[in-house]
């Protein structure tokens, strides 16, 4: 059994993975610690966290030694020192997207958690899903050829006050979604050469609010594209697509998705010639959830290996930042 708490409760995913280790029997989840005193009595009164025990100061959760793990889960502005605390603790860490605004930082944190033998897993859920799983095993095998390009879109809806909210991060929305795909981007193609975006506010008309974007990564032998905005009506069409020169892989909805519509230049791996709809397994999100807390916890006990390395989480941020003009290419 594993004693972990979580730190904060203002991420848009932390009641989803309160409810992952709430109900995982590997783990003993031992309480939150919420900096805010007015969020820890809202959240108090929220279902998701019915009966839980309420740290009252950072040292008293950071300073229990039973505690191996710590589920990050505070707002963007604020996660990556709390990230920092529970790692400097001695503590792994469940971390939730994006990996803040400081690069050097977030280098940092990840330098002295290869120095203290932590694990830093990111909460991208797509690495844990199947149809991104499916396409990724057919892009690093070679079935669909030489890979030249990927297209991903990944937008939402929100309301004039929640899109206001997002004035604080240069970006936007862009920097809020846009980790999950390039999560998978970069790691079927690398780190991009070059990076051009079209950052713009075109239905807000909030000043610094970026509510639609655009960016094109460039690569040696291949381009990807990643749109997302803030106000498509819903559901979101979203979509993941890869092309090769022996086949292409897409997938919409992506989330919740129900097939890949894969087209092959030549019968092969139990597939047909042509165009054909390969099933993907039906996941909620709370699944991938799961899912993504049932690796971190293999992997902290030595059971297997992380699913990404040190390199590829500081890659991730790094593009994430080099899209939102943090980082000048």
């Amino acid at each position: 059994m594993i004693k972990m708490a979580q730190y904060g409760t203002r991420h848009g995913h932390a009641a989803g993975k309160w409810r992952s280790m709430q109900t995982n029997e590997n783990v003993e989840v031992v309480g939150i610690y919420e900096p805010d005193s007015a969020r820890c009595k809202e959240a108090s009164q929220e279902g998701a966290y019915d009966g839980v025990h309420w740290f009252e100061s950072e040292e008293e959760m950071l300073s229990d030694k039973s505690i191996v793990a710590v589920a990050s889960e505070g707002a963007n502005m604020e996660s990556l020192d709390q990230t920092e605390a529970i790692v400097q603790a001695g503590k792994h860490v469940w971390y939730d997207k994006p990996a803040g605004e400081n690069l050097e930082q977030w280098q940092e944190i990840i330098a002295l958690a290869r120095d203290k033998g932590l694990l830093i897993q990111m909460g991208y859920m797509f690495r844990y899903h199947d149809g991104y799983r499916k396409i990724s095993d057919w892009v690093h095998t070679g079935f669909l050829g030489k890979i030249f390009g990927v297209r991903a879109h990944m937008s939402t809806s929100l309301n004039i006050n929640q899109m206001g909210k997002l004035a604080i991060h240069q970006g936007g929305i862009f920097y809020d979604l846009s980790g999950h795909q390039l999560d998978q981007v970069v790691w079927l193609l690398g780190r991009p050469e070059k990076v051009t975006s079209f950052m713009r506010n075109d239905v807000s008309g909030i000043e610094g609010v970026i509510d639609n974007g655009i960016a094109i990564f460039e690569f040696e032998n291949a381009n990807a594209i990643l749109d997302i905005t803030a106000m498509e009506t819903r559901p979101a069409a979203r979509r993941f697509e890869v092309y090769g020169t022996k086949g292409s892989a897409i997938m919409e909805p992506m989330e919740p998705a129900e097939s890949i519509r894969l087209c092959l230049d030549g019968a092969r791996g139990g597939f047909e010639a042509g165009v054909q709809d390969v099933p993907v397994k039906l996941q909620s999100r709370q699944d991938t959830y799961n899912l993504e807390l049932e690796s971190f916890l293999a992997a902290i006990q030595g059971q297997k290996k992380p699913d990404r390395s040190y390199e590829h989480e500081l890659l991730v941020q790094e593009t994430v930042l080099r899209s939102t003009g943090f980082i000048q290419d």
